[in-house]
């Protein structure tokens, strides 16, 4: 009896969250994208850029100042350009964004460093940057134009390469074991590498960037590393000794499980097989409540399954560069059930947040949603 009112308490949350329910047409998914457009360019800053260190509150992320916050909005910039980019609005006002937001790149990123030696969220800036220049890089006509953006995604690369962790992979912490080193010895995480390795393949693929092999291989083997055979993945590094904690668990790695599927599975990891795919798509879907409950909350991992607020816009994007791997139809039905969530979850204003991060969380959720949507579209008939 006290073991079920316990399961109760439990999940009694979960059930309380209003199951998303949006129509999901052509005309209501582009009036959608149309509406997180209208948000980004309103919500850019007049240098181009998206964000900034203001509606703080009393517990905050801990941001070195100025270096975390150059970091903060290089990334949330770059899914906010990204985003657009993705959308194919051709609307003047459009396009001067993205010609806004481009110039912003081009300045900026060559500068970005790490804050201290207590972080490495510039990492983030690095690999959202990478993201943006590659669409920069497509939408060119010359090939000079997008000489130089190959020439700025290379640097982005070996900024990379130079913080990568010597566990392998990157993460952007590097706060608890009192070393300082010029190759960080930080807490390597599973989803921070999975989200690099995805954005360095893209430039590959794209733009013909080289990718040191060897790197590479570290890197794969360090989200090996904290696989658990159900396919969770461990928060972290240290994390894979613990692999059964809160966190760690299959509700716990929702989000994680489909970044670092979709990074494996590109470099030609064989054990991540449509099955494995097929099977943390429907649980995503399933178990999309377990990371609702953890939006808007200004704790970081105080709900069920230590899930934080930023978990969610995360896990909605790489929902799609997962199911990507599998055949057009399966992609399908699983597009028209991710655009439903996203359709549902859409602001009044036309943003998607969902963790309040001084003023980045708007533009990097509009961006992931975007391009989430942007994906959906055309699977949707």
């Amino acid at each position: 009896m006290r073991r079920a009112l316990i399961a109760v308490l439990l999940i009694s949350p979960l059930l309380s969250q209003e199951r998303p329910n949006a129509e999901v047409t052509p005309e209501t998914v582009a009036d959608s994208i149309k509406r997180g457009v209208d948000f980004l360019i309103a919500d850019q800053n007049p240098n181009g850029s998206w964000g900034g260190p203001t509606r703080t509150k009393r517990l905050n992320i801990y941001a070195p100042i100025p270096g975390a916050h150059h970091a903060f909005r290089a990334g949330a910039s770059g899914l906010a350009l990204s985003g657009l980019i993705d959308s194919g609005d051709s609307r003047p006002e459009a396009i001067a964004a993205i010609e806004k937001g481009g110039a912003w790149m081009k300045k900026h990123l060559p500068s970005l460093r790490r804050a201290d030696q207590t972080t490495t969220y510039n990492v983030w800036g690095h690999a959202y940057g990478l993201r943006a220049l590659t669409r920069l890089h497509q939408r060119e006509t010359t090939e000079a134009a997008k000489a130089e953006w190959k020439k700025l995604a290379e640097q982005q690369v070996e900024l990379l390469n130079r913080y990568e962790d010597i566990n392998g992979g990157w993460g952007y912490l590097d706060l608890f074991d009192g070393l300082t080193t010029r190759k960080p010895t930080g807490i390597t995480t599973s989803f921070t590498t999975a989200t690099v390795l995805l954005a360095m393949h893209e430039a590959q693929q794209v733009m013909g960037v080289e990718l040191d092999d060897k790197l590479v291989r570290h890197s794969l083997a360090s989200i090996e590393r904290q696989r658990t055979p159900d396919f969770s993945y461990t928060y972290s590094h240290g994390h894979r000794m613990y692999p059964r904690v809160a966190i760690n668990r299959p509700a716990g790695s929702l989000a994680r499980s489909q970044a670092c599927n979709a990074a494996l599975k590109i470099f030609g990891e064989e054990k991540v097989t449509p099955e494995v795919i097929e099977t943390w798509a429907d649980r995503f879907i399933e178990r999309e409540g377990f990371l609702s409950i953890g939006r808007k909350r200004p704790v970081p991992h105080e709900t069920h399954f230590s899930i934080s607020g930023y978990f969610y816009y995360y896990g909605v994007f790489y929902f799609t560069e997962s199911v990507e791997f599998l055949p057009t139809d399966r992609q399908a039905v699983h597009a028209r059930k991710l655009a439903e969530v996203v359709l549902f979850r859409q602001e009044k204003d036309g943003s998607w947040w969902d963790y309040p991060l001084y003023d980045y969380h708007q533009p990097y959720g509009t961006g992931y949603s975007l391009m989430a949507l942007s994906w959906c579209q055309p699977l949707i008939k």
